[in-house]
């Protein structure tokens, strides 16, 4: 059993995190002060093919594992997890347009997609639709020439802010049966947005509600068949749940990383503060629990790119345990930091407000912890 990356992982690391060290990294706190991320920043990810990480070379995409993309999400979120998390949901859309859309609309939209000339958001959520996604209640309504749309999609990372918007929406009955994907680009006739949200964390990302109103869309831009548009949704979710995972991982590294250089400049009673052994411990405990993490995720993904039987399994238990695991040692980093800690020049209080919603989406982690027990019975 080999725990060691290859040259190519470890130069796909590398090349992230400098990326995110040089162009990230020094804009963070301005871009979330800015409630926004430079939309000129994508196209330089497009550059270096984080675009389209897994979708296939034939695509155009760079055809990497669901491991190799954990590296990347990991090396990103170690200048800000905001970003890096919001080209986690680009990254999701790619994937299900080159899996199921037809030849004719991904010769038109992937090109472009690739590049992040246009910018991708994930509609499945719902004021009323969140754990309980199959219930969503967007109606598309067929017409001569497409579709009309009218609903509400809550919380959508991007919302006014993307070029297109991949959208579950139903088509037919009640139930997971019912739901199909649409492709709705800005502009489109019946299509408006809420407010910006006032978050506690992820603030440079735009985040707002997705009205659909009498919304016209074409039906060359229905994705897929009808009625599969749930399947194709949860198809995503698997590496999503790595990829935020992937994100409070470099995150929480960062702030030990952060933390042992401040402990070894704080003077308190006439030594530095990283010599005192109660203190040691807890630096001890966050590298202990840090590596498991990443030794967890790091074998959800293997276990996903095999197609293993029990991979859903995984990718539930690693987004659980690597998210939570990272909330508590950016807490802990916050504690070591003392009243400095609390103070935004200091980053940490930052990746504590941006890693606490990890918990919440892809997947609430009480889902995670339903769809493990599941699991663990159906097997028993």
């Amino acid at each position: 059993m080999d725990f060691a990356l290859t040259e190519e992982q470890t130069a796909i690391f590398d090349m992230a995190y400098a990326f995110g060290q040089d162009a990230i990294a020094p804009n963070a706190r301005q871009w979330e002060a800015d409630e926004t991320i430079p939309k000129t920043l994508w196209p330089q990810l497009g550059e270096l093919g984080f675009a389209g990480l897994y979708v296939s070379e034939e695509g155009g995409g760079s055809g990497l594992s669901r491991l190799d993309a954990t590296l990347v999400f990991e090396a990103l979120s170690m200048a800000c997890p905001s970003v890096a998390a919001f080209l986690s949901i680009h990254n999701m859309c790619a994937k299900m347009l080159d899996t199921f859309a037809s030849d004719d609309m991904k010769a038109r939209v992937m090109p472009d997609v690739l590049t992040m000339n246009t910018v991708l958001s994930y509609c499945l959520t719902e004021p009323g639709s969140g754990s309980d996604a199959a219930a969503l209640k967007t109606r598309a309504t067929r017409t001569n020439e497409g579709y009309t749309v009218n609903g509400t999609k809550a919380f959508i990372s991007g919302g006014g802010y993307s070029d297109a918007y991949v959208c579950m929406v139903r088509t037919g009955d009640d139930g997971p049966s019912g739901v199909s994907t649409l492709y709705v680009e800005d502009g489109a006739e019946g299509l408006s947005f809420g407010a910006l949200e006032d978050k506690m964390g992820w603030r440079s990302q735009p985040t707002a509600q997705v009205q659909f109103d009498d919304c016209k869309v074409a039906s060359e831009n229905l994705v897929g068949e009808e009625g599969n548009g749930f399947k194709y949704a949860m198809m995503g979710l698997d590496g999503g749940r790595l990829n935020i995972a992937a994100c409070s991982l470099g995150a929480a590294q960062t702030a030990l990383n952060a933390t042992m250089d401040y402990m070894g400049e704080r003077i308190a009673f006439g030594k530095s503060i990283d010599q005192f052994q109660g203190l040691q411990w807890r630096l001890a405990d966050m590298e202990i629990e840090l590596s498991a993490a990443r030794v967890l995720l790091r074998q959800a993904a293997w276990k996903l790119d095999q197609g293993a039987p029990d991979a859903t399994k995984y990718c539930a238990m690693a987004k659980k345990f690597v998210t939570e695991a990272g909330s508590k040692i950016v807490d802990q980093c916050l504690q070591l930091h003392g009243g400095y800690g609390y103070l935004a020049d200091y980053g940490i209080e930052k990746l504590v407000r941006d890693l606490r919603v990890h918990q919440i989406l892809e997947g609430t982690n009480e889902i995670m912890r339903v769809i493990v027990a599941r699991e663990m019975l159906k097997n028993r």
